[in-house]
């Protein structure tokens, strides 16, 4: 189990604990604020994660849009010539 769940448990058990409202009640009113303590946990953990994402640079961004363009090309054009080969086919096949 991963620390922050059982950091995230021991939290919810104290607040639990800590609450003078009885069991049945203090669910209710105490799942707004779990809910924004959740939200801001996931956030923070977000921007961790975040700070250790090596981001490529421009050079490496551009060359890779470059393959994708030149390859969506190709095979359009690829699947355009099958598509007319193809249907020239069917169309003599048909006229039989």
């Amino acid at each position: 189990m991963a620390v922050a769940d059982v950091e995230k448990q021991d939290k919810a058990v104290k607040v639990e604990a800590e609450s003078s409202l009885p069991g049945w009640l203090s669910g209710a009113f105490g799942w707004g604020p779990r809910k924004l303590g959740e939200l801001k946990t996931f956030l923070s953990e977000v921007r961790a994660e975040l700070k250790r994402v090596t981001w490529p640079g421009r050079k490496e961004v551009y060359a890779t849009t470059v393959v994708v363009f030149a390859t969506t090309f190709f095979f359009g054009f690829y699947l355009w010539g099958l598509d007319l080969v193809f249907s020239q086919i069917l169309s003599q096949v048909l006229k039989r």
